[in-house]
């Protein structure tokens, strides 16, 4: 049974292996907690009967008016089992008074998130994969 929670002291007791799949230079498991230890919101999916994470969505947020949601991920064998939706739910409800909320995803990702009444915008960014590792 997968159960989620939302407490920032169960990140720590759980490792982090397995994500980030296709990533040249993902970050470590170790550099994936204190990410998540200094986000504003995070949600953790947890697989009762294996005891680790095999999914999480984080946001960053000023608080009033707008959140930034960087990443959402599903453990491969655990995608297609509606993880990744219940995460990106519970996000928003936790994000819901908000004035703005807005995330960068890949192309084939867009149908994904229009489930939510996402919509396609128009954005910049930057990319310095020498740093994806964040080490």
């Amino acid at each position: 049974m997968i159960k989620y929670v939302n407490s920032k002291e169960n990140i720590e007791k759980y490792e982090y292996n397995g994500f980030f799949v296709g990533w040249p230079k993902p970050p470590s498991g170790k550099m994936l907690k204190k990410i998540l230890l200094n986000s504003n919101y995070t949600w953790l999916a947890i697989d009762d009967k294996e005891q680790r994470v095999v999914g999480f969505i984080y946001a960053i947020t000023d608080g009033f008016i707008s959140g930034y949601i960087p990443l959402l991920e599903v453990l491969p064998d655990y995608q297609g089992q509606g993880i990744g939706s219940k995460l990106v739910n519970l996000m928003l409800e936790s994000l819901e008074k908000l004035y703005m909320i807005d995330l960068i995803c890949d192309k084939d990702k867009i149908s994904f998130y229009e489930r939510f009444d996402m919509r396609e915008n128009t954005g910049m960014s930057i990319r310095n994969y020498s740093n994806q590792s964040g080490e």
